[in-house]
């Protein structure tokens, strides 16, 4: 089991540069400014002379300051697959990222998803196209089930919203290096039960809705292939994860065969989607540009405001990533 990374020494945060990507924005840049107390520099591509530690706050980080300097980077969004994918990660640098209230904006994405469709609103927005009035069939979301892969803060988010709208939640998660004991009963704020990934076939059949949070890593890669959908008896796919945790191959046939009633992908293997990706032609499917947990200046000052506190008080931040796991 690799060791986490250590946290930077007092010394060497007092002597790091802090590097800062140009497309943040200036009243961001200057509460950063404010919070670490030094002015800021342009994250580039080519590192600072000298030899003090970088602190970087950005969303890309350049292979030429994938090295021993690099004492911490901040990423501005939750999902760091890109970042632990441009190259070898310096062993000894802090990786911490930005969650802020995303997973409250995903949760509501979804349930507003959910929503639309119980109360049959493609339909009617057909419907009203044609000019033709036709009553059509609702559906209520309580006592339904929605099966949530992911049961960290997105998915454990979205449980509680849809909880509290009556909805039966089952969360899926990975096996933990902490977790209890096999066959025991696992606990998560948000679910009414929590399974492994490797018993999910039972939950697949019995689910309304099938409901993705997973992060990219390489367990998680094509996770969403023939055999879970093959499981699926008429759920709607909900894709608010990333893209490539699906084989769009697999969906397809699905959609086709029918035992995916709908989907709503929110994220794709390959983003933007251009007009003629073959994405765009899925029976039955809805396709948002990324769009369901959009990161504020808000959220990227507040969590690293918690992360700068948690560091100089000599404490691991809360959302500290473990680059071996990828999340």
């Amino acid at each position: 089991m690799p060791l986490p990374t250590p946290l930077p020494a007092p010394e060497s945060l007092a002597r790091a540069l802090l590097l800062v990507a140009p497309s943040l924005d200036g009243g961001l840049v200057r509460e950063l400014e404010r919070i670490a107390g030094r002015g800021v520099e342009p994250l580039r591509d080519v590192p600072p002379p000298g030899d003090a530690p970088l602190l970087c706050v950005g969303d890309a980080l350049p292979d030429a300051l994938r090295t021993s300097r690099l004492l911490w980077f901040h990423s501005v969004n939750a999902g760091t697959d890109p970042l632990l994918a441009g190259g070898p990660w310096p062993a000894s640098a802090l990786l911490t990222r930005t969650a802020g209230r995303m997973g409250e904006r995903i949760a509501q994405y979804v349930l507003g998803w959910m929503l639309a469709e119980c109360q049959s609103v493609p339909e009617f927005i057909d419907r009203h196209a044609r000019a033709h009035w036709e009553r059509l069939p609702s559906e209520l979301v309580v006592g339904q089930t929605a099966l949530v892969y992911g049961t960290g803060r997105i998915g454990a988010a979205v449980g509680r919203l849809l909880q509290g709208c009556g909805v039966h939640t089952v969360g899926v998660a990975r096996a933990s290096r902490s977790g209890p004991a096999p066959g025991s009963a696992r606990v998560v704020p948000g679910f009414d039960r929590v399974i492994g990934a490797a018993e999910d076939t039972g939950a697949l059949g019995g689910a309304r809705w099938v409901i993705s949070t997973l992060p990219l890593t390489a367990a998680t890669e094509g996770f969403f292939g023939a055999a879970r959908f093959a499981a699926v008896r008429g759920a709607t796919f909900v894709n608010v994860g990333r893209g490539a945790t699906v084989d769009l191959g697999a969906l397809e046939t699905a959609l086709r065969e029918g035992r995916v009633r709908r989907a709503v992908l929110d994220v794709l293997p390959a983003e933007p989607a251009a007009p003629a990706d073959p994405v765009w032609e899925l029976p039955r499917t809805v396709i948002t540009s990324h769009s369901s947990g959009i990161t504020t200046d808000e959220d990227v000052l507040g969590d690293f405001t918690a992360a700068w506190e948690s560091v100089a008080a000599g404490r691991r931040p809360e959302l500290t990533v473990d680059v071996g796991r990828g999340y």
